[in-house]
């Protein structure tokens, strides 16, 4: 088994508790899925939001999800200029046997340009 991190992220069309925790919730899954992850693979999580939501913690998705005993913390992203407005980031921490080339990251809505260069 090897430590790998995935990436992934989203975009909200408004600053809701809904929206960020549904998204939020939809890009979880989808990097689960597409990763074939055991929940017991994971070793933590890190998400990032534009300072353009405040409506609430994307942390809270994964809690819904079931992922409360996996140490989950938000940040804040940096204020860039030109950077994609309402979106929210996350890293993913995993034990793993897959190769670092053969990780999934997922993009979604709005933010489906930011890393084109990674495999999907």
């Amino acid at each position: 088994m090897a430590i790998r991190a995935l990436r992934g992220a989203t975009t909200i069309d408004q600053d809701t508790t809904n929206e960020v925790i549904m998204n939020t919730k939809e890009l979880l899954l989808e990097m689960i899925s597409r990763n074939d992850i055991d929940k017991e693979d994971l070793i933590s999580i890190l998400f990032t939001s534009t300072n353009d939501i405040h409506s609430a913690f994307p942390a809270v998705a994964a809690r819904e999800l079931g992922f409360g005993d996996v140490p989950l913390m938000c940040a804040g992203e940096l204020d860039i200029v030109n950077s994609t407005p309402l979106c929210i980031r996350v890293m993913m921490h995993l034990e793993t046997t897959r190769t670092r080339a053969d990780m999934r990251h997922v993009y979604l809505r709005g933010a489906k340009g930011l890393r084109d260069d990674l495999p999907g």
